[in-house]
Parts: structure tokens; C-alpha cells; sequence
């Protein structure tokens, strides 16, 4: 990568927020279509998904990952879609591994996925350098699995992919469930119990209004507040300190030490005031927040083969002129204006 001229020490929005993180999609295809993200009714057999000519190659992603690293960004995220769809990913894991910041520190690399390839895989993200490991699994009995996947995929697919990884070493692995009322809220304890004492970090999502077809009401959040208070009915928890500030999930442990648990709450609980994250879309465009209505453009820049100060100098100016707090304002008429990008195609 060029060297940068002289880049500022933090680059912050309006809101004095720094650029640390930054999620890549990789691909906007998923071999599940779970009703929250994918819904059958609209991802179905004719829907078109983009074409390989306008996914961002690896090359593209690592140089614009490089250029993000130099400007303050302390951790990318792999997402989709379902990443592991992506031939070859292990390949592009292994380049984003070798980024350093500018003061020398390696770069944490995260992948978040549905765990349905992950068995056959886990050696190979292992070798390649892959720092953190997430799992979605929004409940552990079939029915319930399929019901929410809208799939025929098995919940022992994805248990036995998480085994895997264990073996292969990753550790602490972290399993996301979404929650939604009268779907899966009966498996919130199960799932707490599968996972106790097993090292693994059980977290629990607000089932959140990402994109504008999975038909989302308020009456259908399960709230961070009811999740605790149910867990501690059955075991005991108290709460711990973020890890480090713009953490996202709330963090808790179980009072007897059998492990730690997250709550991800930001319909009821807003997190906007920290976040420092920034979203590259799989055909190259910027998003400054999860709930947006429109991206800007980096993938035509880089295509010019514009130089990688330029690169810089696009991406400051796209984070400084943010302004986005849709969690904060998701109550007030202004925040529905405009048609939200789906989170298949923007990543989680």
C-alpha cells in the first residue's frame, strides 16, 4: 500500500466519534433465508442477486482494508450474506491478517456466520489467521431452528460446526441469538443451558428493524430487560464492565461462574453515542450506519485506481459528515423517511 500523507490521529464524525471498526460483506448470497434478514417471499428462486463483475475481488477489499487500517480501524468483521459462501475467503482472512496499525499492532480480524459450512471449514479460517469467530443459532430444537431459517437445514450442522472450531482452537466463540416474541423466546433458556460452562459467549439480540421486508413491529421485541430477568430466574447473573468502550453487548456472568452471557439491545437500550463503525457493502459501498438509507460509492474510486491518499482523503470525508443515530431517533417520524438496505447486502 502507498504510504499516506500524514493522516489525521482520529478521525471522528460530527459527533466526535471515532473510526475504529469496519464490516466488510463478502458476498449478498445465504444458504438460509431466515425470516428477520431473507424472507423467502422476496430472496426467493427468481430474486437476482449481483453478479461476480461487481463484487469487490480480494485484491480491492485488501487494499481498501489497508487504507481504513491506516486511518485508526482496530478491527474488521467478514459478514454477508453467509461469508463462507464466498470461494475462498480462507484467502482473504489470510491477507487481512497481515495488516498492522500504524503503531505496529496486529489488526483483529472477526467472522460472523451461520455455521452451516463451518465444520468443513474451521481448520482452514484457523490457519488463515481469523482472530474471532461468531455464530448465529437462534434456537437449538429443530422446529424452532427451521421455523426461523425458513430452511431444512439441521441445528446439528450448526452445533457440530461449532465443535469444530473449538477443536481448531478458537476461543472464546460467540453465538448470536435473535430474539422475537412468539417465535423462539421458549428457547432462550436451553440455549443458556447448552452452552454453560463450555467457554463459549451466549449473546442475545433485540430483533431489530434492519431493512424494510422482514414486516417489523415493536410488540415483536423480546427486550434485554425481560431476557435477563428470565435467565436470572433459572441462574443467577451479575453484570460486568465492557471490554472497551463502543463494545456493543452488554456483558454479564453467571454467578457461579459457569460463564459469561451479552445482551445486544439497541431498540430499547441505544448505543448510537459510541458507535464507531463503518460498513463496506459487497459491491464497494459505504455505509456510516446498519439502519441506512443509501451508501457512497468507493468501488468506481478504486477502479480509476486512484491513489490510496485519495482513498483516504473519500473515506474521511464520508465519516466526518456523519450524523447517523437511527436507534436513538427510531421513534420520531424523520427516521422512516427513505427505504433502510436490507442487512443481507450490508452485513450484520
Amino acid at each position: 500500500m502507498n504510504n499516506l500523507s500524514t493522516p489525521p490521529l482520529l478521525v471522528a464524525d460530527t459527533l466526535q466519534r471515532p473510526l475504529r471498526d469496519l464490516r466488510i460483506s463478502v458476498t449478498d448470497r445465504c444458504n438460509l433465508r431466515c425470516t428477520y434478514c431473507m424472507p423467502r417471499e422476496v430472496f426467493g428462486k427468481d430474486f437476482v442477486f449481483l453478479p461476480r463483475a461487481e463484487l469487490l475481488s480480494f485484491e480491492e477489499i485488501e487494499r481498501v482494508a489497508g487504507v481504513f487500517v491506516q486511518l485508526g480501524v482496530q478491527k474488521i468483521r467478514l459478514s454477508g450474506g453467509e461469508p463462507l459462501m464466498r470461494h475462498g475467503v480462507e484467502h482473504l482472512i489470510e491477507a487481512l491478517s497481515k495488516l498492522c496499525s500504524t503503531e505496529g499492532q496486529p489488526v483483529e480480524i472477526a467472522l460472523t456466520t451461520n455455521g452451516l459450512l463451518l465444520s468443513r471449514k474451521a481448520q482452514a479460517l484457523k490457519n488463515a489467521g481469523l482472530s474471532r469467530l461468531t455464530v448465529s443459532l437462534d434456537g437449538l430444537s429443530e422446529a424452532v431452528f427451521q421455523r426461523m431459517s425458513d430452511s431444512t437445514a439441521s441445528v446439528t450442522t450448526v452445533l457440530g460446526g461449532i465443535e469444530a472450531a473449538q477443536r481448531v482452537g478458537f476461543s472464546p466463540i460467540k453465538v448470536n441469538m435473535v430474539v422475537k416474541r412468539g417465535e423462539n423466546e421458549h428457547e432462550i433458556i436451553p440455549l443458556v443451558r447448552r452452552f454453560r460452562n463450555t467457554g463459549i459467549v451466549l449473546r442475545f439480540i433485540e430483533y431489530m428493524d434492519v431493512g424494510t421486508t422482514n414486516g417489523w413491529r415493536m410488540n415483536d421485541v423480546v427486550t434485554a430487560q425481560e431476557i435477563l430477568a428470565l435467565i436470572n430466574n433459572h441462574y443467577p447473573i451479575r453484570q460486568l464492565d465492557p471490554n472497551y468502550r463502543g463494545e456493543v453487548a452488554k456483558r454479564w456472568m453467571f454467578a457461579d461462574g459457569g460463564g459469561e452471557i451479552g445482551v445486544i439491545a439497541s431498540v430499547t437500550q441505544a448505543f448510537c453515542h459510541d458507535c464507531s463503525r463503518i460498513r463496506l457493502s459487497t459491491d464497494g459501498k459505504l455505509y456510516t450506519c446498519l439502519f441506512a438509507s443509501h451508501g457512497v460509492d468507493l468501488r468506481d474510486s478504486l477502479r480509476r485506481s486512484e491513489s490510496d491518499a485519495m482513498l483516504a482523503r473519500f473515506i474521511i470525508d464520508t465519516w466526518q459528515h456523519r450524523t447517523d443515530r437511527y436507534s436513538q431517533m427510531r421513534h420520531e417520524a424523520t427516521t422512516f423517511q427513505g427505504r433502510k438496505i436490507e442487512m443481507s447486502y450490508i452485513g450484520g
